[in-house]
């Protein structure tokens, strides 16, 4: 049985995510877990989202603690409106995800 709560592994899958973007201190409560859930294996699946986004970042956490760098980003935004949303969000963050969709 895993030694993790899912919402450790949330807590630990936004810190590995904001520090991977490089995003800074007092832009990172944009960022929020949308849901954890642990498997019967050895980790735990956790989403993590901004605030009034559509996109998502799928994140693997071990029971070690420890993220899996190879995460993935899911956004439902067409390849031609990659940043059409972005505007009232951090420059950090908006360029963040800005990369992310041209990427997916």
């Amino acid at each position: 049985m895993i030694d993790l709560s899912p919402v450790e592994a949330g807590q630990l899958a936004v810190e590995f995510l904001v520090e991977d973007l490089q995003i800074p201190e007092d832009d990172r409560d944009f960022f929020a877990v949308l849901s954890a859930r642990c498997t019967d294996q050895d980790w735990c699946v956790v989403e993590v989202g901004v605030e009034g986004l559509p996109d998502k970042w799928v994140i693997q956490v071990f029971d070690t603690k420890e993220c899996d760098p190879c995460y993935t980003f899911v956004s439902p935004v067409s390849p031609d409106t990659i940043d059409s949303d972005l505007e009232e969000f951090p420059l950090d963050i908006a360029t963040a995800i800005a990369n992310e969709r041209k990427h997916q």
